[in-house]
This record gives C-alpha cells, structure tokens and sequence, in this order.
C-alpha cells in the first residue's frame, strides 16, 4: 500500500534554501579522499533506488544516516556520454545529472520511505536547480529500476500533486535507468570526509541538522556514520 504523502512538506527546505544560495556545490575546493567498502551485504536481500536531488555531496550525505540504507554512492546518469567526468557533467552538455544511488535492505526501509526524504529534503518545484546549484545536473529526478518502482514514484507524486503540499507543480522527473557512472573517488563520502569545508559546515551541515530532527525515528542507532 502506498504511503501518504505528508502535508507541509517544505518545512525542512525553508529554512536552509537561504544558505544554499550563498554556496555553489561546483564552486568548491576540490579535495580527493579514500573511502572503503561497507560490510558486506551477502545473504542479504537488497534493492537500489537512484535519485537526483541536487548536489549529489548533499543527496549522499542525507541517505547516509538512514537505518536500512547498506551503500551510497555519488555518480552520474541519464546522459548520452559514455564514462562523463565531473567537468564534462558541469559543463551542462552530456545530459547527465549528479545522483546518488542507494543499496538498501527492504526488510528495514521501504522504497515509499526512501521517496518520503527524497521529497522531503530538497526542493521538487524548482527545474535545474536547488538553492545556488543550477544547471540540468541538478535537475529533479528519480530513475526507476522496475515497473513497481515506475508505478510507486507516478503515484505518490500525483498524490503530492493534488494534496497541494507545494505552491508550485511537483517538476521532478521519473525516467527509465539505463547507465549509471560511479562519480571520481573524491566524490565518495563527500561529507564524512571534509566535514570542515565551506560547502559541508553551511550548506549539508544545517540540512543534516534538520533532517535528523524530522526523521530521528528512521536514523541509524547513535546516528553512526558509515562510508561507502
């Protein structure tokens, strides 16, 4: 059964759009980083949800903390370039948009739930872009894996849709999953990593915040991080 979409979904979104104009995901310092492999998810039964909600550092960082999540990693899809770099991805010619795709064991979060954040945390309104981040690799999009996953987005946002939680039409896209590109190793763990650079102290710092606060009940025990 689908899960109701909540009213008053901008609530978490208000209050750090302002810091998100402030900041551009591309502006930032590049800095490269190690990250290692979760524990190994043999004998566990897993689906992958692949979502775009902005600057995938952000994307990653909210998924990270949820009970049930196994893996997230940061890459790029829905392009027509083979293998893109993180330039190629910026420069806003290969088609591809920042997304993070995310292993998790639905005996302990649903697809529905994953939905339930992925609205929740970013602006769905906006098309291409997310506070200061704009460009179509920041674009609103959820990428399916199976019919059932096609089935469940198109429902609940045709229910977000008439529940009128939003002013403005839902703009997030729903688009079959055809080659997704693990993003360069400096992208992985993003947060974890340079949890001091400016991007992550005022941008996913105070939506980390907020996010915990709405959904302390789905968090990992002792909010943990975990690396990918």
């Amino acid at each position: 059964m689908m899960s109701k979409p909540l009213t008053g979904l901008p609530f978490i979104i208000s209050n750090f759009l302002v810091a998100l104009t402030l900041i551009s995901c591309a502006q930032t310092d590049r800095f490269s980083s190690s990250f290692a492999n979760v524990n190994s998810m043999t004998n566990i039964k897993t689906d992958t949800a692949t979502l775009g909600a902005g600057c995938f550092w952000c994307v990653e960082a909210v998924f990270q903390q949820l009970d049930g999540v196994l893996k997230v990693t940061s890459g790029y899809t829905g392009g027509h370039v083979a293998n893109p770099t993180y330039e190629q991805v910026c420069s806003k010619n290969t088609g591809h948009v920042e997304v993070a795709q995310i292993v998790y064991d639905p005996s302990k979060i649903t697809f529905d739930e994953l939905l339930e954040v992925f609205w929740k945390t970013h602006d769905p309104t906006t098309v291409d872009q997310q506070g200061n981040d704009r460009g179509p690799q920041y674009r609103s999009v959820i990428f399916y894996n199976s019919p059932e996953q096609k089935q469940k987005v198109q429902e609940y946002k045709a229910d977000l849709d008439k529940s009128g939680a939003w002013s403005k039409p839902i703009a997030t896209s729903v688009e079959p999953l055809k080659n997704f590109y693990v993003a360069e190793d400096y992208h992985q763990n993003y947060y974890n990593n340079n949890a001091d650079q400016m991007y992550c102290r005022y941008v996913i710092q105070p939506k980390l915040e907020k996010f915990e606060k709405v959904f302390k009940d789905k968090l990992k025990g002792n909010k943990q991080k975990i690396s990918n």
